[in-house]
């Protein structure tokens, strides 16, 4: 902040407790404790740095940014050059940079011939040419020939740190800014500066590889070509490149990023700078998860079932009505089952085409388990003000400042995304108390300091009843919700009862990118856009007039198992289907029965799939970067994004539902991103009476029968066998095996060493074991999927054992 002519720098330190130092002659305000790195960049002053980053702690390795510093405030000057990324505002300081200094020109020249000694000079074959800072500020600020004659040290290049990330050694500067991501920010400090002096290189640790959820961060602050990715070295030039801004997709926390193609290709993803919501880091499965759908199953052309049962390429008009007569044919018989992951305009096209043009309330977009409590939950959850009423929905800063946060029915680095990232950040900055409900402490879980709040599946509702006195919750606290915590009868209803009882503030957290999107869409049975009830007849006819209908349907609708079982005994005529898996639900034998016995299946995808196996007609639709759209994130903040890659042809779930309408008779009165986007905001938060959530009488898990069963817990891992990082062999390699958890106890009494085979009436599956300490007697934990040890295929419980969290599982030792 610089001082305006009006008022003096006495003035605006005494209101705003500001800081007043002179830089080049130039006057500048700043808080106390500004570094005067940051205080030069406020007034234009660009110094030459390569350690210096905004979000990590300084550190002062390099020494690029020297500056001179005549007076402290005090009269006094510094003896020598000092690094301005280290050196806080002091009042009255003076600072000459390398603009009116010469002192501080000739060492910021010196470190800069010093680290170019034996840094290569390849720039032309190097991943960080074109967008290299030591490449810049060696023209800016280096001098154009080296005194050094000597020969160049070399290293055997590059090294795997990870199957993901590989290190080139003499490009290094030594700048430290990867190990300490790696430590400060990710809580994961598997890389450090082994060795001393000459010798001092990124070192590894010997038994544990980089396998971090968020090692490509490290890739994109290097500033220097030393970090570099499998999935991307050497495949572009940055010059080449055409970036575009956009959202995650992969999580609910809907990180920018941005999109770099060449020659309408994606060729890598980047995190995007957004202070509020994931400030410049992101997963790296959001930034290498991106070649789905890219390979030879993409579907490009509608594909019709020929009377002989076989798939046949067709044209638009001919797929649509085929789709047509068939929907025609089933009436109001038509289950619509969108999935999770579409954006918020591709969900309303699909509550909007259920209601509007079929006729039905025959949708949900869940393929997880759910109870009877949750849709009033849910409906409070995205009525804008919070699942209580009255209370604003939390943001991620909310979170960073907390004076505590509860965990239930989530786990914070596999199910949050950078919702972890925050939650660490807080607990390092600001000592964050947290707790977790759950049967063990998870990696996650240590690395932000929390307490385990040990919990058998099933017992959340009891426990989030009667927690200990230790758990101090206040007005400034938060409460977090996973979806997991549905399942569980009375948690939900436990969950709010102690927000209103200790004055904190409700957050629900879903795992994938368009469940809360899904829910304010109306992609419920049970719920219209924005919490409307469907059994209210209030709400009807105030969805009924924005969509220009007499009326909508007023019977609840069938759930997605309902719906599949439905299909399978012929009492539901056909099914309209988008981006859903069988393995996505806890059985999918009945999933696949339904889509088998179903008279007549309509498939919205973008490849090949076990659905599109069994459609009568398959329509392709657009990838994510073909088309434009938003996410609502878990804060029900608004994450909108353009098309990246402009395809003729290519059409998206929204498009494709209006053709549809079009041919059924009735018109579904938007076609595009915006037009949606209008129309919901036209709909607006329901302003009537919502339905209050119903006291559900808590549930403990299921009595253990015998030594030899266990109650099952289990989550997604955040990298598992899923088809969004089909394609991507590196990032695959950075997975956590399946393992089975268990305490000592339980695998003495079952027998269990090294291995363990768990079983159910469907089937067995056989884990490696690991016993850990403070795991809850009696239980077990199982990945819900994984990849298996050696990477290659996957292991889905619901597949082989066809249970979910909570249930009880016989176990026993591997023979």
């Amino acid at each position: 902040m610089t001082v305006t002519q009006n008022t003096s720098a006495a003035e605006v330190e005494k209101k705003e407790d500001l800081i007043t130092i002179t830089i080049d002659d130039v006057e500048v305000s700043v808080p106390k404790g500004t570094l005067v790195i940051r205080a030069a960049e406020l007034i234009g002053i660009d110094i030459p740095r390569f350690c210096d980053h905004p979000l990590l702690d300084p550190v002062g390795a390099c020494r690029q940014c020297m500056v001179e510093i005549p007076d402290m405030g005090n009269g006094r000057g510094m003896p020598k050059p000092q690094a301005s990324c280290t050196i806080t505002v002091m009042p009255g300081m003076k600072v000459k940079t390398q603009l009116t200094s010469e002192r501080a020109d000739k060492a910021q020249r010196g470190i800069m011939e010093f680290l170019l000694i034996n840094h290569p000079l390849d720039c032309p074959i190097c991943d960080k040419g074109g967008e290299c800072p030591l490449q810049n500020q060696s023209l800016s600020h280096g001098d154009g020939e080296s005194r050094y004659d000597g020969v160049k040290r070399l290293y055997v290049k590059p090294i795997n740190l990870s199957a993901q990330i590989l290190l080139d050694r003499e490009r290094c500067v030594l700048c430290a800014r990867c190990t300490r991501f790696a430590d400060q920010i990710a809580g994961d400090p598997l890389i450090v500066l082994g060795e001393r002096g000459p010798l001092q290189q990124v070192s590894l640790y010997a038994k544990e590889p980089f396998d971090s959820y968020w090692s490509g961060n490290t890739v994109q602050i290097c500033p220097v070509g030393a970090l570099t990715s499998a999935a991307y070295r050497f495949r572009s030039r940055p010059f080449d490149l055409v970036s575009v801004p956009s959202i995650a997709e992969h999580d609910s926390s809907g990180s920018a990023i941005r999109v770099d193609y060449r020659r309408q290709t994606v060729m890598r993803r980047m995190g995007g700078d957004d202070p509020e919501v994931n400030e410049e880091w992101i997963s790296d499965k959001d930034r290498f998860a991106f070649r789905s759908g890219r390979g030879e199953d993409r579907l490009t052309q509608p594909l019709v079932r020929d009377e002989d049962g076989s798939l046949r390429f067709a044209s638009w008009p001919e797929a649509i009505d085929a789709a047509v007569a068939g929907l025609k044919a089933a009436g109001d018989s038509v289950g619509v089952l969108p999935g999770g992951r579409l954006t918020h305009e591709d969900a309303y096209a699909y509550s909007k085409f259920a209601r509007a043009v079929i006729g039905t309330n025959d949708i949900d977009h869940r393929a997880r388990a759910y109870s009877d409590e949750e849709a009033d939950f849910l409906a409070a959850a995205v009525a804008g003000t919070g699942p209580i009423n009255g209370q604003p929905g939390v943001t991620f800063a909310d979170l960073e400042n907390a004076s505590a946060v509860l965990m239930a029915g989530f786990e914070p680095e596999d199910e949050g995304g950078v919702v972890f990232l925050r939650l660490r950040k807080a607990f390092r900055k600001n000592k964050l108390r947290s707790y977790q409900l759950a049967p063990y402490a998870s990696e996650g879980i240590r690395r932000i300091g929390g307490t385990l709040l040990p919990t058998v599946p099933g017992d959340e509702a009891n426990v989030l009843a009667k927690l200990p006195s230790s758990v101090e919750l206040d007005g400034t606290s938060v409460i977090i919700v996973g979806e997991r915590l549905a399942q569980v009868p009375g948690a939900l209803t436990a969950a709010v009862e102690l927000a209103t009882r200790t004055g904190a503030r409700l957050a629900w957290i879903p795992r994938r990118a368009g469940e809360r999107g899904a829910v304010e869409a109306g992609c419920l049975p049970n719920l219209l856009p924005y919490g409307r009830p469907v059994t209210d007849p209030a709400a009807r006819v105030d969805v009924a007039a924005a969509w220009g209908l007499p009326s909508l349907p007023d019977r609840v609708g069938r759930s997605a198992n309902e719906q599949l079982v439905a299909a399978a005994t012929g009492a539901l005529k056909a099914l309209v289907v988008g981006g859903v898996q069988p393995s996505d639900f806890v059985d999918p034998v009945l999933v696949r029965h339904g889509l088998e016995n179903a008279g007549f299946v309509v498939s919205l995808e973008t490849r090949v799939s076990e659905v599109t196996e069994r459609a009568d007609v398959v329509l392709p639709v657009g990838l994510i970067e073909e088309r434009s759209g938003s996410f609502v994130n878990w804060e029900g903040r608004e994450r909108s994004f353009g098309v990246v890659i402009k395809k003729p042809n290519t059409m998206s779930d929204l498009r494709v539902l209006a053709a549809l309408a079009d041919g059924l008779g009735t018109d579904l009165g938007i076609r595009t991103a915006e037009q949606a986007r209008a129309e919901l905001a036209e709909l607006g938060v329901w302003e009537g009476e919502r339905a209050t959530l119903r006291q559900v009488r808590a549930k403990g898990p299921e009595p253990v029968e015998g030594p030899n069963t266990a109650i099952l817990a289990s989550w997604r891992l955040h990298l598992d066998d899923a088809r969004a990082i089909d394609g991507e062999p590196y990032l695959a390699g950075t997975a956590r095996g399946p393992v089975a958890r268990l305490s000592s106890r339980t695998a003495a009494e079952a027998g269990i060493a090294d291995r363990v085979v768990v079983s159910t009436d469907r089937g067995s599956i056989s884990f490696r074991t690991e016993i850990v300490p403070e795991m809850t007697d009696g239980v077990i934990w199982l990945p819900s999927r994984a990849l298996t040890e050696t990477g290659h295929g996957g292991l889905a419980l619901s597949e082989h054992l066809a249970v979910s969290s909570g249930e009880v599982v016989r176990i026993e030792g591997a023979k």
